[in-house]
């Protein structure tokens, strides 16, 4: 019997991906070897590629204005893509500190550009209305769920003037909808919703491929990658092949809409059940509470270690909170069904009758 992983990542997989990647680990569709054999420039990978993105986009809305790029280097080579790529014309970017990783985003940008925080204090990250916008910045740069803080946005943000809207969607993606005619870029790692670590998705709006800065190295300019498929170099092939599969689970779920629906569902439970306990504090206001990273603290500090040595003994891996907050953190992405949620919370339960 699979046990529940509640890690921020790597994540759960479906367990019918797992079992139909089993199935064709030594033969893919015939062809005499594994998928992760095939030269990526042969018929077979181009096939597979090919599907695997005719279905995200088909998951997200992405039309032919986008690109849809398979690339490496995780969520962190980003923070300095992004502004290489977007930087020709204006220097100035716009970003809105959100938590950990809009923090370590921001950190890197400046590194590459001009970095303004449009809010000019914490109490003012929910209230656009008091934002300073900086005149011709080349992009809008936030962080739609933090995966640490447990903290989500609650409303896509709009700056003035058409600036482009980047977002690092790490966490987010294909849990719930977004309206992608909403952003310039996005990006995001695949280690929670998308599939195993090693690979990254950006999709990028065509007419921004003109903005990289001269001297960006080839391997980190959206165009060289756009010009090719994505195979500008050899990609993470198996994990390229083994995210089209969960793209295909994602349509048998009844796709984003869906899922949506059932991680608030999920997520929901778990929250009214801390709300209701005298045992377990989550301090996240309700309407910025993430639907797939659900943080909370033992109100007894003392019992951290014991709580979690008990979890790990009934099935529950991976609920210590991140290094920097502490506490407890269940990661809920879309494959960890319900009755993992069911089992967490019947393990609460007992925890606090017998602590």
């Amino acid at each position: 019997m699979r046990e529940y992983n509640f890690s921020a990542g790597p994540a759960m997989i479906p367990t019918p991906v797992l079992e139909q990647a089993q199935s064709e680990l030594l033969e893919w569709n015939k062809s005499g070897m594994s998928i992760m054999e095939h030269s990526h420039r042969a018929r077979h990978f181009m096939e597979m590629a090919h599907n695997a993105e005719a279905c995200l986009r088909r998951l997200m809305g992405i039309d032919n204005n986008y690109a849809v790029l398979f690339l490496q280097g995780g969520a962190r080579l980003q923070f300095a893509s992004v502004p290489m790529n977007l930087t020709a014309q204006s220097k100035v970017a716009n970003y809105v500190d959100t938590g950990y990783w809009s923090h370590k985003a921001i950190n890197e940008a400046k590194r590459f550009a001009q970095v303004v925080q449009v809010a000019p204090t914490n109490e003012d990250v929910l209230h656009p209305e008091r934002w300073q916008w900086s005149d011709g910045a080349a992009y809008f740069h936030y962080t739609p769920n933090e995966t640490i803080d447990g903290w989500a946005y609650p409303f896509i943000p709009t700056p003035p003037d058409d600036i482009p809207v980047v977002a690092d969607m790490s966490s987010c993606i294909l849990s719930r909808t977004f309206d992608v005619n909403s952003f310039g870029v996005i990006y995001a790692s695949a280690q929670k919703n998308i599939g195993p670590a090693g690979l990254t998705i950006v999709i990028v709006r065509r007419s921004l491929l003109q903005y990289a800065v001269e001297g960006i190295p080839r391997g980190m300019h959206y165009q060289s990658y756009a010009q090719n498929q994505s195979l500008f170099n050899t990609p993470p092939t198996f994990a390229w092949y083994l995210s089209g599969l969960v793209f295909q689970w994602l349509e048998e779920q009844g796709g984003v809409e869906s899922i949506e629906k059932i991680n608030y569902h999920k997520s929901q439970k778990l929250y009214d059940f801390i709300d209701r306990s005298d045992m377990y504090v989550n301090t996240v206001p309700v309407s910025c509470r993430s639907i797939v990273n659900v943080v909370f603290s033992l109100a007894d500090e003392t019992l951290n270690e014991k709580f979690l040595q008990q979890a790990k003994e009934n099935g529950l891996h991976y609920l210590r909170g991140h290094r920097d907050l502490g506490g407890m953190r269940a990661s809920i992405y879309n494959a960890m069904p319900e009755e993992g949620v069911d089992a967490l919370i019947s393990f609460m339960i007992e925890f606090s009758r017998l602590a």
